[in-house]
């Protein structure tokens, strides 16, 4: 299949037209317990992360119909807190990790900060390529730094940030989800959220065509992550569409799907909510 422009732009255009048919309360609790919910901030602090923890330690008390989220995805430096505070079952730790989020330092930090994190607790590592070895066309670098990060992170699952939005082509964007998951990429992931574009549908068009390749030549799964800039339902399902359309049911899951994403789950309830109620309600739960 050849992704010119023209094409993932009309698909993307018509995937998304689609989308609006799935509104409803199956699909947007489905798409709720897809969530990553993330706090990657400069004034992060104990006490904010912990509170975190709380409300998402109770929150099947409080929506005992929604599915818990999928993951609290933090700093590595929070992990530790996270393990000590979180007793939600079936809620990950995911944490970034190597550099994160311009990945400019040096290998043996990333490995370093991969390992410690891991043995902190974390159940998933999140790490960005490369940008500029990769931008330069120095794959192999970028390669080697992946393969090394998914040893160093041991039976913790590796989601690979290509920064999609740096990358010039969708050419590029299929190149890098590629080299990813050759490389050991567990998830592909568009996005740190720190600079813009961030997700796009488009972007994520071509990944999960890479992943529909790389699949039927290799019979591995892998999984896919928009993040950065999913706030709405309506964009949360014109992804959840292109995943359904492209890779089929079998992704349709927390195991090989997930939503990076903050101020996503506070709108998703409240449309729920409505959805059941007939009363339009703005809930700030999280």
């Amino acid at each position: 299949m050849s992704l010119t422009k023209e094409f993932v732009l009309s698909e993307t255009a018509r995937i998304s037209k689609e989308s609006m048919s799935l509104s409803n309360i199956g699909n947007l609790k489905k798409v709720f317990s897809l969530i990553d919910l993330t706090t990657l901030n400069t004034a992060d602090t104990d006490k904010k992360v912990n509170e975190l923890c709380e409300k998402v330690n109770n929150f099947s008390n409080n929506f005992p119909d929604i599915p818990n989220v999928a993951a609290i995805c933090i700093y590595p430096s929070f992990v530790g807190l996270v393990k000590k505070s979180l007793s939600a079952k079936n809620v990950n730790i995911a944490s970034v990790v190597g550099g994160f989020p311009s990945s400019q330092t040096f290998i043996s930090i990333k490995l370093s900060e991969t390992s410690i994190a891991v043995e902190k607790g974390a159940d998933e590592v999140d790490m960005v390529i490369s940008v500029g070895k990769f931008l330069e066309k120095d794959y192999q670098t970028v390669a080697n730094e992946i393969t090394l990060i998914k040893a160093a992170a041991g039976k913790a699952h590796v989601k690979v940030i290509l920064e999609t939005g740096a990358l010039t082509t969708f050419e590029e964007i299929y190149l890098a989800s590629m080299l990813a998951m050759e490389s050991g990429a567990d998830f592909i992931k568009t996005s740190t959220g720190k600079m813009e574009p961030a997700a796009t549908p488009e972007a994520v068009y071509v990944m999960v065509t890479a992943i529909k390749d790389y699949f039927e030549k290799t019979g591995r799964m892998v999984g896919i992550k928009p993040a950065g800039g999913v706030v709405t339902p309506e964009q949360s399902l014109v992804y959840f569409a292109i995943i359904k359309e492209v890779l089929g049911e079998k992704w349709l899951n927390p195991e090989w799907f997930r939503l990076g994403a903050s101020r996503l789950a506070n709108n998703l309830i409240s449309l729920i909510k409505e959805f059941e109620t007939g009363d339009k309600q703005e809930i700030n739960y999280f």
